[in-house]
């Protein structure tokens, strides 16, 4: 199991951190996190149970993952779990804050349409901005972050919409287009709208 992480402080995980939010930083950071961070558990669930959401407050977890290149934060549904990367300490506290922030709003929205099949920025994620202090939180950000590029090898096609797309890994298993599924059998798998595979080419 990862460690918890006990090495940096920031000034927004105080108690009274809308007075706080820009201050200075406690301490200089030298060493990026790794493993699991109480600290900022303690600051989602405080935000969690003020908005009733007692279950994903017990469930959730913040850990800081090494393996994360060019992406700020991840969340994980229904695990409650907010992956963040540590190069963001040697951006700002403020950025912390934003990218745990960010991720904190698409668990809620997952959480409060455990149901529906959601846009990843969509309506229902941008309310959960408003409620945790971020209202109109941008999809994307700029970040001075390495990125990594992967040439994608995989072409995947429907052959009733023709609808495509692009992956870097093949598919291990038979899969079928999702839209096609659900308007014609009700999200169920079906061989009729099986996806039609082809290699690009290097």
């Amino acid at each position: 199991m990862l460690r918890s992480n006990r090495q940096l402080s920031f000034s927004f995980l105080d108690q009274h951190e809308e007075t706080k939010v820009g201050a200075r930083e406690k301490r200089e950071i030298v060493v990026r996190p790794i493993g699991l961070d109480k600290e900022l558990r303690d600051f989602c669930q405080r935000r969690l149970r003020g908005l009733a959401l007692d279950d994903l407050a017990e469930r959730i977890l913040v850990e800081w993952n090494p393996r994360m290149r060019s992406t700020a934060g991840r969340a994980i549904w229904p695990n409650g779990l907010i992956q963040l990367n540590p190069r963001l300490v040697e951006i700002s506290q403020e950025e912390v804050r934003r990218t745990v922030l960010h991720e904190l709003a698409h668990l809620i929205a997952y959480e409060r349409h455990p149901y529906r099949r959601l846009q990843a920025h969509g309506r229902e994620w941008q309310r959960a901005c408003a409620d945790v202090g971020i209202p109109g939180e941008r999809a994307t950000h700029q970040l001075a972050l390495p990125s990594r590029t992967m040439q994608r090898r995989w072409r995947y096609e429907c052959p009733a919409c023709d609808k495509s797309f692009e992956r870097v890994r093949r598919f291990k298993s038979a899969v079928a287009c999702y839209e096609c599924c659900r308007d014609s059998h009700g999200g169920q798998y079906h061989d009729r709208f099986r996806l039609i595979e082809i290699r690009l080419p290097v």
